[in-house]
């Protein structure tokens, strides 16, 4: 487009998860984003799942299928603005070629996931998996006007990505020496407005679990349980502790279908029932609680907990369960090493320990459980407040509404680095139809598992 029209940018966002009533983490922060740029623009937000409608926000939804696409190619080409995760090479192609301000979400390392949910699997296809994210992310770099990540440490690691392809160069640096302007921390947020307990939606664990009398000290893993967390040593902290507190139970909150996650969540069973608390004392509820009722279970606990495991993804990673924890404020118990988990630890929001630290865990939940609710409240709300939706996507709403067509690309930088064979031969065998070389079915990632099509258009 040779210019912006005179009425409200029109705004697409890709995602490859569903929205609607059941979402995961990037199906939440695309329809929470959606609704900060509602009453700024014309937002649709194309999705993974089922049926075309409206979110509460007004935005218009629209089904597309990740690997056969072309339901994205006309609204690409009518969009001023889309906002979108690292794309396959043909949508990037459709990207590239449009008008419009594109704008790259960062927020997920994704290679950083799938080397740790791969492991163990041959390293030929492993391999594979591990280069087409590169492949993804580096054509991204190349193709966006704008990057948007979770946190300063993201932003560091997304820097470094962009020194190593030649994309900062003296003209993108004298424009603009902090490169703010091109990529930014656009981190989840929460609500400005505190959860009612007293009229939180649906149903919360007390009402569900026969286990959890009046009195139980409830503690929360609200979330899934994917292989590259540590619910072993919840369940072990929980088991060492509640032989002194015989009221304390530990229930986790979501399930998944995927098969990663599946396998996760039975080793985590295989614990509990080898310590004979399994239904008892640490409860798993296998369905996947709706968005609007996550209030109604952060409330009823007294605790949350999530623990990992330390490698790659650790370091860089943004546990966004976190965040609905400060909103609803119950103190966290969490493994040290990501940037919430500093948090936490520096102002007090509840406690940290080291990886696989048992005694370690156990120890901080107690400290915390006895301290109880209350006293965390303060900071806790402190906290949320810093994560408002409308105060962390200050950064992206000023792209959207920035006068005139959009700048240069940093891809467009003299001397950067272009497409090597092997990528060139990945991108055409994956339009080709490969689906055994690059479709990634039953995928490693969650915004991977997506049945697979030949790609058209």
């Amino acid at each position: 487009m040779s210019g912006r029209p005179a009425g409200r940018p029109r705004v697409l966002f890709i995602c490859a998860d569903p929205v609607g009533e059941r979402m995961a983490g990037l199906g939440i922060r695309y329809s929470e984003l959606a609704a900060v740029l509602a009453p700024y623009a014309e937002v649709t937000v194309a999705h993974g799942g089922q049926g075309a409608g409206r979110l509460a926000s007004g935005a218009a939804t629209l089904p597309y299928a990740p690997h056969a696409p072309s339901a994205l190619r006309e609204p690409i080409a009518a969009a001023d603005v889309v906002v979108a995760h690292p794309q396959w090479p043909l949508v990037t192609r459709w990207l590239r070629g449009s008008g419009a301000r594109v704008i790259f979400d960062l927020y997920d390392p994704e290679t950083l996931e799938t080397l740790e949910l791969s492991a163990g699997r041959r390293l030929g296809p492993r391999r594979l998996h591990v280069h087409s994210t590169l492949d993804r992310l580096h054509d991204a770099l190349h193709t966006g006007h704008h990057f948007m990540c979770a946190s300063e440490k993201q932003r560091d690691l997304w820097l470094g990505a962009m020194l190593g392809l030649r994309l900062v160069d003296p003209a993108t640096y004298d424009a603009d020496p902090s490169l703010r302007s091109v990529l930014d921390a656009v981190p989840s947020g929460v609500p400005s407005t505190p959860p009612d307990p007293d009229r939180a939606t649906g149903h919360g664990p007390r009402e569900r679990f026969i286990q959890l009398a009046g009195d139980s000290e409830l503690v929360l893993w609200n979330g899934g349980i994917w292989k590259w967390l540590d619910a072993e040593t919840a369940v072990r902290a929980v088991a060492s502790l509640s032989e002194r507190r015989p009221r304390l139970r530990l229930v986790f909150m979501g399930g998944s279908t995927g098969k990663d996650a599946r396998t996760a969540a039975q080793r985590a069973r295989a614990v509990a029932r080898e310590l004979g608390l399994l239904d008892r004392t640490v409860i798993f509820h296998d369905g996947w609680v709706p968005y609007a009722e996550r209030a109604a279970w952060l409330a009823q606990a007294d605790c949350a907990i999530s623990t990992h495991r330390e490698h790659l993804e650790t370091r860089f990673a943004f546990r966004t369960r976190l965040l609905d924890c400060f909103w609803a404020g119950l103190p966290v118990v969490c493994t040290e090493g990501d940037d919430l988990a500093d948090r936490v630890e520096r102002d007090g929001l509840g406690a940290t320990a080291a990886a696989g630290d048992r005694d370690g865990v156990a120890a901080a939940l107690e400290r915390v459980l006895d301290e109880g609710r209350e006293h965390h409240a303060e900071r806790l709300a402190r906290a949320a407040a810093d994560y408002s939706w409308g105060r962390v996507a200050k950064p992206l709403l000023g792209w959207v509404t920035a006068p005139g067509a959009p700048g240069s690309r940093p891809g467009d930088a003299p001397g950067a680095l272009r497409r090597g064979a092997g990528q060139t031969a990945r991108s055409l065998g994956y339009r080709l139809g490969a689906r055994h070389v690059l479709a990634l079915r039953g995928g490693l990632s969650p915004a991977g598992r997506r049945r697979w099509r030949r790609p058209r258009g």
